[in-house]
């Protein structure tokens, strides 16, 4: 027997690792450019008999590079002038044999050679408003100060952004920092005259737009890499190498326009790229439709918001009863959990990358922790506010004190526990959208990749549902309501 049960551990852990070997998990930064190289990465893989798992919209450098060093992810596209400093922390320009021994070294990580492109961030300004400035390169803008800028929110803290390089230039501006998604509108309309681009940017052709000369040569080379981690198979390793130097900077302009401004599917866009690169089989992997990945993402956003909830209620209405009838440890736990409110959704889905990296668990272990607070404090003051007469009479009867919570209080303080649970659920809605920067999937992909191709569209089929789902709990709770508390008590 014991031999049996060895023989069946051995064969599980061995299925598992396999599993877990034959699945690649392909991660995506939250711009157009990585969702593009992300999905041909992806296809490649797949066209080569890999099961592949896509963790796209991972906010920026830091919450990706995270994701890969702790496993959460095998490999996504990322530019060498981004690891130098971002990563590695040097002010200078590796080769990719030099940043590979240093990455190896310290993070058992490595990268691809190019995929034949660069993409340098630049300072770009309308074309014709330079022009009547007289500004040509970085340096012309020291006669500027007044200039209304908006830069992305990862250009303003990056080792080769805004900070640094204001003090090469000695640059006096005041930007406001905003999505980059977002910048190029706002350049158009004239809210701002300055913004931060990549070189392969679509609108910067359709547009016409300048890109001003880095004058002090302050940027480093952004060569298009793969970034990979130790838990890729070497053979995967050997089979995303078709990529190099396959994409010029014109053609990869090109396939970020066609995102922009046809309206094209990431997918697809991947998808004839490479098959007119003959780099993948033409019938390799063709996705299902639009309203397929909305039942999809629907039905992962209902699976974040109530295992969140049903976790949260498991955790404050026993709490509730605790503190109830343990008053002085009630100061202190509600502190806690009120503090947990006060951080900021997004902030608090980063602190979770550390401990259970990115996807559904870190998702709902946030959505958990925020969903505490109006639980437990309803729970509390429910039971408090039940009449003292009643709690009086019920000791008068011979009742335990958990006959008289079961029988008394909990049904007089149900529509004020329910209330609790429903304001929690409603904001676990909401706040559920978030988790697609992490990787966790759900309507909220649909508005991060919207805010990235500033498409109007893609926000609301993200949006929408999401309301529509508010809503719907609401009136579930209505109904609940209804079952379970006395009539009089609801009125």
């Amino acid at each position: 027997m014991k031999k049996v049960i060895t023989f069946l551990i051995a064969f599980i852990l061995a299925f598992v690792a396999s599993a877990q070997e034959a699945t690649i998990r392909v991660g995506a930064k939250h711009f157009n450019e990585g969702y593009i190289l992300s999905e041909m990465l992806a296809l490649i893989l797949e066209d080569a008999g890999y099961k592949v798992e896509r963790k796209f919209n991972l906010g920026g450098t830091a919450v990706s590079f995270e994701a890969l060093r702790n496993g959460a992810i095998d490999v996504y596209p990322e530019y060498t002038g981004t690891i130098a400093r971002e990563i590695l922390k040097v002010s200078r320009d590796l080769s990719i044999d030099t940043m590979n021994a240093m990455l190896k070294r310290k993070f058992r990580l490595g990268i691809s050679p190019s995929y034949g492109f660069e993409n340098k961030y630049a300072l770009l300004m309308d074309s014709a408003k330079a022009a009547s400035l007289g500004i040509q390169i970085i340096s012309d803008l020291q006669n500027h100060p007044t200039l209304h800028a908006g830069l992305s929110y990862e250009f303003m803290k990056r080792e080769d952004g805004w900070e640094n390089l204001k003090m090469k230039y000695h640059l006096l501006i005041k930007p406001l920092a905003l999505e980059h998604g977002l910048a190029y509108e706002a350049l158009r309309s004239g809210k701002i005259e300055l913004t931060d681009a990549y070189s392969t940017d679509g609108e910067i052709r359709k547009y016409h737009l300048l890109l001003l000369k880095d004058d002090q040569e302050f940027f480093p080379d952004y060569h298009a890499v793969s970034f990979y981690g130790a838990t890729l198979p070497q053979k995967a390793r050997s089979i995303i190498e078709k990529l190099n130097n396959t994409i010029s900077e014109n053609e990869m302009q090109w396939l970020n326009a066609r995102a922009l401004f046809e309206k094209e599917d990431h997918h697809m866009i991947a998808h004839n790229f490479l098959v007119k690169k003959e780099l993948i089989h033409p019938a390799s992997n063709v996705r299902g439709s639009a309203n397929q990945d909305l039942l999809t993402k629907t039905a992962e956003h209902l699976f974040l918001t109530l295992i969140a909830l049903l976790a949260s209620m498991a955790v404050a209405l026993p709490l509730g009863v605790f503190i109830y009838y343990k008053p002085r440890f009630s100061n202190t736990i509600l502190y806690a959990t009120g503090v947990l409110q006060t951080i900021p959704s997004i902030a608090l889905l980063a602190l979770m990358i550390p401990f259970f990296g990115i996807g559904k668990l870190p998702a709902i272990t946030a959505l958990f922790l925020y969903a505490l607070l109006p639980i437990l404090r309803n729970t509390i003051t429910g039971l408090r506010n039940v009449e003292a007469s009643y709690k009086n009479v019920a000791s008068a009867m011979g009742l335990t004190a958990w006959q008289r919570l079961r029988i008394i209080e909990i049904p007089l303080a149900k529509p004020t526990i329910l209330a609790g649970i429903r304001t929690a659920a409603v904001i676990n809605v909401g706040t559920a959208t978030l988790a697609a920067f992490i990787g966790a999937g759900g309507l909220g992909d649909f508005i991060v990749t919207g805010l990235a191709l500033n498409n109007t569209e893609l926000i609301l089929r993200g949006a929408i549902p999401s309301a529509l789902l508010a809503i719907a709990v609401e009136l579930t709770f209505e109904w609940v309501e209804r079952l379970v508390v006395l009539k009089h008590l609801r009125q």
